[in-house]
């Protein structure tokens, strides 16, 4: 049996463009009218990987705290991480949409938050794990991408996101992109142009990478795209944009090495991978307690 939250924690950026802050304070107020013995604080971030830490603090401590981030997919892994950097913990975590994709909340939500905060229990939900060598493991809600989707988001974040900003940034990247090598162990290479590794069925706000992914069922879908003609490339992206890719191969675990250096996007925050690197991603099936 699913154990009930005993107290909510509410983490936000200050700083952020959007109004996490806003949305905290209403998710407290909206809870204090409908269940006010049910303690609700907000804390603000300071630095870059503190809502990890705040996370972390939170899931080592007493009860079954609910750790919700107030902020966009990028945010809300850090809190994952956090209450994944504790063992066995009681924690439960859950997002409050107040960023630019939010691809996470859009495709899993199934009521505002402060209803399911009220009325639901934490269920379980797998999450992947990166592990890049001898670094420790990363772990994604949604997805990990290598290939022209780090490289595209990587170009937002530089011309500024927006709309028109978000067209400009994407049109540039996409025709100064060049693939990347991966190896297998069998010692076969593939030049790629995009290798996805899907939790959740959509990203990006608009394309949807599997028709039939699902964030419980212990498996995550592949989406491995071989190089090829930048019109080719362009009708696969309308395709995912407008109707979907459809089904996708599904697995417990997927290993390559990186032939050269190339960037990485794990629930929108972009890391980087170093030339001659061991990759695995796996699934952790129901390795978090969430509320959706």
């Amino acid at each position: 049996m699913a154990e009930p939250i005993d107290s909510v924690l509410v983490v936000f950026n200050p700083g952020s463009t959007g109004n996490a802050d806003a949305l905290a304070r209403e998710l407290r107020d909206d809870l204090a009218a409908v269940r006010p013995q049910l303690p609700v604080e907000l804390r603000p971030t300071e630095y870059a990987g503190h809502a990890r830490e705040i996370a972390r603090d939170a899931a080592s401590g007493p009860g079954h705290p609910l750790v919700v981030s107030a902020s966009g997919d990028g945010g809300y892994n850090e809190v994952v991480n956090g209450i994944l950097d504790v063992p066995d913990t009681r924690a439960a975590a859950a997002v409050l949409a107040a960023g630019n994709a939010n691809d996470h909340r859009r495709v899993t939500a199934r009521r505002p938050l402060a209803e399911a905060i009220v009325g639901d229990e934490p269920e379980r939900m797998d999450v992947l794990e990166l592990r890049r060598g001898d670094l420790p493991p990363h772990h994604a809600h949604s997805y990990i991408g290598f290939g022209l989707t780090p490289v595209v988001a990587l170009q937002i974040e530089k011309g500024g996101k927006g709309s028109l900003r978000e067209v400009v940034s994407t049109v540039r990247s996409f025709w100064a992109f060049t693939p990347f090598e991966i190896e297998f162990s069998t010692g076969s290479r593939r030049r790629i142009d995009n290798l996805v590794f899907a939790n959740i069925g959509e990203m990006a706000k608009v394309a949807e990478v599997s028709e039939d992914s699902r964030p419980d069922d212990g498996l995550f879908e592949v989406v491995l795209l071989e190089h090829r003609p930048k019109w080719r490339q362009l009708g696969i992206a309308v395709k995912a944009a407008l109707f979907g890719l459809g089904r996708q191969p599904s697995t417990r675990e997927f290993r390559f090495t990186a032939c050269g250096p190339m960037p990485v996007q794990i629930d929108g925050e972009i890391d980087d991978v170093e030339a001659g690197t061991e990759v695995r991603v796996r699934c952790l099936p129901g390795a978090l307690r969430v509320l959706r």
